[in-house]
């Protein structure tokens, strides 16, 4: 398990984060939780499913366009080995630096 480039992004990793908490999660719900405007989350986004991290889902409700996200599982994967990768660097720096 190494550091993923991809979520090296912080934004990226803080989408990741927001959808793994719920099975499908509205893009709004995502842009608010991410602090990033629609054209900047759409970007993202559109890198994260071009490596099948998450699945986009557009219809409508009524009258309105709605678009929902999902992380994959080859996303949880991916956020799960990156945070293990990145608790790995936490724990040697314990261990090389013991406080107190």
């Amino acid at each position: 398990m190494e550091i993923d480039p991809l979520l090296a992004d912080v934004t990226r990793l803080k989408i990741l984060a927001l959808l793994a908490s719920c099975d499908w999660a509205d893009f709004s719900f995502v842009r608010e939780g991410a602090d990033l405007s629609k054209s900047a989350l759409s970007k993202q986004v559109g890198k994260l499913e071009t490596h099948q991290y998450v699945e986009v889902h557009k219809g409508y409700v009524g009258k309105y366009p709605r678009t929902s996200l999902r992380l994959t599982d080859t996303g949880r994967e991916a956020i799960e080995n990156h945070l293990a990768a990145l608790r790995r660097i936490v724990d040697q720096g314990h261990r090389d630096h013991p406080s107190g």
